[in-house]
């Protein structure tokens, strides 16, 4: 009863005027971030945050939620017509889909995108509205040890999933904690890592990082590469699938949400692993093997299932642990924080409106996709025919102003110029920059935690050892570690995400 109480609250928050708007908005920018390569999602929310400031936060939430789980699906536009996967979890998509194209088989592709993606999230949802309140409610008997715990958990468990370089990617969360600590002592009050900069007492803040690290950086990263983009098809037709196409895509998009539905909890690129899981999956079960990469629709049916319920479950550890799960999620709690609201167990409990009513609006917001972005394939395929050159100059101008009008302060800027650089030079370096943003917004809570639990303890470390769910977190991080640097691992992980680049 309880549960249909709170899905009519999160109805009548979602279905408030301003709210669908801004659903409809983000869902519309998603999918056009998605369907440009080289801009993404991550870097859309960091620019778009700013702006964000003066809505109501379930408002902010429920766009910036759109552009994500918009651009998931957006991304299987590029990797049908291009093949060039707008979203990085869309580069399975382009093995077959692309191939689907060349044979005239655009419309079915992009069709089975469509319906895959469009039952994926709403299942992914549903597991999020059956799972979260559990979960939060256990949330709530955590203290500041299980919480340092848990957080070393998510750190580590970032590290072993990420791209390339074990040793980089642990640098890079390094990093991150030390970026975290600038500013004033929590307890103390004393200045740390200011160099006698008086716009560094209240530390760096959050959006000058995201916009530079992931916007600005972005954009010069594509500068220096930019592909010529050859549309293959620019009428797409014959959206309507055959009943042999519906027959061949049952299957892949049931096991496809399922695999999503279940990895897309996990830190790091959950997302991205469930959607090469799915293929390979598909790959083996298949009796035509050989199909695959000449324009099996089995090959597009499971990804794009895949990543569209990884999308919706990765708010899973957001809502009710307060742990981002991969950047996008860290730019998540970014909002939340601009908003005055701690991501955790508690805003389930203090923030109903909020939670249900950013829920609801993910079910809003995929019925809303299917309905809009099959018609609007044809204004997708003109927009991929703007030169970068021609965007990239307004992005950058939206992002300083609407960063300056969040604090007034020009000081904000230089550090979008500066982390914009830092973001170029780390991505080089080979060294990816979001396990540095996870540990920019995790740092100041595995400190707070972990002074809490020293507090508690009179200053015995084994505080953290003898309470039994913090044991098993730093086990479990301790074998995410053990997995991370184990050579044969570290090198298939590494050779998996080649293919995604």
């Amino acid at each position: 009863m309880d549960l249909l109480q709170n899905l009519e609250l999160g109805l009548s928050t979602a279905l408030h005027a301003e709210n669908l708007l801004y659903a409809f908005v983000g869902v519309v920018l998603g999918t056009l971030v998605g369907a440009l390569p080289g801009i993404g999602p991550t870097a859309t929310i960091a620019m778009l945050l700013p702006i964000t400031f003066n809505f109501q936060p379930v408002t902010a939430l429920i766009m910036l939620a759109g552009i994500y789980y918009g651009a998931q699906y957006g991304g299987s536009t590029t990797a049908v017509l291009l093949n060039l996967p707008g979203e990085s979890s869309s580069a399975v998509t382009a093995i077959d889909g692309h191939q689907m194209a060349r044979r005239g088989r655009a419309g079915p592709a992009l069709a089975t995108a469509a319906i895959g993606s469009f039952f994926a999230g709403t299942v992914g949802t549903l597991i999020l509205v059956l799972f979260a309140p559990p979960l939060a409610h256990i949330a709530l008997e955590f203290g500041p040890p299980e919480y340092f715990s848990l957080v070393v958990l998510g750190l580590i468990a970032s590290i072993a999933l990420a791209r390339g370089s074990t040793v980089k990617a642990l640098a890079m969360i390094i990093l991150g904690l030390l970026l975290g600590t600038v500013g004033q002592d929590i307890y103390t009050g004393t200045p740390r890592f200011t160099f006698g900069a008086r716009e560094l007492y209240s530390g760096i803040n959050f959006v000058p990082v995201a916009v530079g690290m992931f916007g600005v950086a972005e954009i010069l990263r594509n500068l220096e590469d930019e592909k010529t983009r050859t549309v293959m098809v620019r009428a797409v037709k014959n959206l309507l699938l055959s009943r042999e196409d519906l027959r061949r895509i049952v299957g892949p998009v049931l096991r496809g949400t399922g695999i999503g539905s279940a990895l897309g909890v996990l830190p790091g690129g959950g997302h991205i692993l469930a959607s090469f899981t799915s293929y390979s999956i598909e790959k083996r079960l298949s009796k035509h093997p050989e199909e695959f990469g000449q324009g099996a629709i089995e090959g597009v049916a499971g990804p794009e299932s895949a990543n569209n319920a990884a999308a919706q479950t990765s708010f899973i550890p957001l809502l009710t642990l307060g742990l981002p799960a991969h950047p996008v999620m860290a730019l998540m709690v970014g909002a939340f924080i601009i908003h005055g609201i701690i991501p955790g167990p508690n805003v389930i409990v203090n923030e109903p409106a909020l939670f249900w009513g950013l829920v609801v609006s993910m079910w809003i917001g995929n019925l809303l996709l299917l309905l809009l972005n099959l018609p609007l394939v044809g204004i997708w395929v003109k927009m991929l025919t703007i030169p970068y050159r021609l965007l990239f100059p307004a992005i950058i101008a939206f992002a300083a102003i609407g960063t300056l009008s969040l604090s007034l302060n020009p000081f904000d800027v230089y550090a979008i110029a500066f982390f914009g650089i830092l973001g170029y030079l780390l991505v080089k370096l080979g060294a990816e920059p979001a396990p540095l943003l996870l540990g920019f917004v995790l740092g100041p809570l595995l400190e707070q935690h972990l002074r809490r639990a020293m507090i508690i303890s009179h200053g015995d470390p084994t505080i953290f050892l003898v309470r039994p769910i913090s044991l098993g977190l730093l086990i479990a991080a301790a074998i995410a570690l053990v997995v991370a640097v184990l050579p044969a691992i570290r090198r298939k992980r590494e050779v998996v995400f080649q293919e995604e680049d």
